[in-house]
């Protein structure tokens, strides 16, 4: 026990895979995309950046609060996989990101929204299995299996929920 309390960080976000995942992602995106040749294409970078951004920053803000909150900021960090799906698209069809680089983003987005889904799932039952919401829409990507162990991300986290 002494040796796993040695090992966490401080911020106990900074353990999840997810986390890290995304901070990846963020990471990837700056180094990949390319050059911006106008204004518009500037306001599409920062755009897409920021909601890349958004990702890791709701999954550091939600770790820090209630179950109930931290499941809120969860479906926000997913809005903001969302909205780099969309600008992944465009970013593509305005020369931003090649053929190969879109298609990765894709992959990586759909893990991430994977690996949020089972976080959610995993968060929802440790409330005694009822769900706050009717849009089955919103898990819809949680039928796959997680990358995941979500017990164990659950435990890794400040539970002072």
């Amino acid at each position: 026990m002494e040796d796993q309390e040695k090992n966490a960080s401080f911020f106990r976000f900074e353990d999840l895979r997810l986390y890290a995942k995304a901070t990846d992602y963020s990471s990837w995106l700056l180094q990949t995309i390319n050059e911006p040749k106008n204004k518009c294409q500037e306001t599409l970078v920062s755009s897409f950046c920021r909601s890349a951004f958004d990702i890791a920053l709701n999954i550091a803000e939600g770790s820090a609060r209630n179950k109930t909150q931290f499941e809120y900021y969860l479906k926000i960090a997913k809005t903001a996989i969302r909205e780099c799906v969309v600008f992944t698209a465009v970013a593509t069809d305005n020369g931003l990101l090649d053929l190969s680089a879109c298609q990765k983003s894709r992959e990586i987005l759909m893990e991430l929204t994977r690996m949020l889904g089972a976080l959610i799932i995993s968060i929802q039952r440790s409330n005694g299995g009822r769900r706050r919401d009717n849009d089955e829409r919103d898990n819809y990507a949680t039928d796959y299996p997680s990358p995941i162990d979500d017990n164990d991300v659950l435990n890794q986290i400040d539970t002072n929920f």
